[in-house]
């Protein structure tokens, strides 16, 4: 059996806590730096993909990304599901590729969605869902705001979870988004 007889005094106790205060701080740092590296890294990795999906997860997050920086995205080729939408006042080429947000109370729904663009737009009606793929290219429609132009256009089935979230706090406005 050790028997230690330990004698601390005021300076010692301090370089003590101070010294696990540092390592813990530390720990604390690393930790976050690799979250913050490895999500980006995964985000970066989506960027050199030709077509971006778009997911219901990231539906809101995406959306608002490009609505703030449009000239960031022209050109960006992305491929979603939603259903048709249209306006009285759009004209017979233009729906929006709609899905609806969850607001803060979960019986509040908002519509949100990207203007389309198609010359096949007619043969969807109104409600019906279609997956497509297409180009975002800067337009207007009561002010400036991305339209994707449709290059490919899908009926499809509609999905168990119409529903997407509003933007999260993961939310980066930049390029990287897709």
């Amino acid at each position: 059996m050790f028997i230690y007889n330990i004698k601390l005094n005021g300076k010692s106790l301090f370089k003590i806590v101070f010294a696990i205060l540092v390592v813990i701080i530390s720990a604390l740092f690393l930790t976050s730096s690799c979250k913050l590296l490895s999500s980006s890294f995964k985000v970066k990795d989506s960027v050199n993909t030709d077509i971006n999906n778009i997911s219901p997860d990231n539906y809101t997050n995406v959306l608002k990304a490009v609505y703030e920086d449009i000239d960031t995205y022209i050109g960006k080729e992305i491929c979603f599901t939603g259903y048709v939408y249209r306006l009285k006042d759009f004209n017979e080429k233009q729906f929006v590729l709609a899905r609806n947000m969850v607001a803060n109370d979960p019986n509040t729904t908002f519509v949100v969605g990207f203007l389309c663009e198609c010359d096949k737009s007619s043969e969807y009606p109104e409600n019906s869902w279609v997956k497509i793929t297409g180009t975002i290219k800067k337009g207007y429609y009561k002010g400036e705001i991305p339209i994707v132009k449709i290059n490919q256009i899908e009926s499809t089935e509609e999905p168990k979870d119409k529903l997407v979230p509003m933007p999260d706090d993961t939310y980066i406005p930049t390029s990287v988004a897709l």
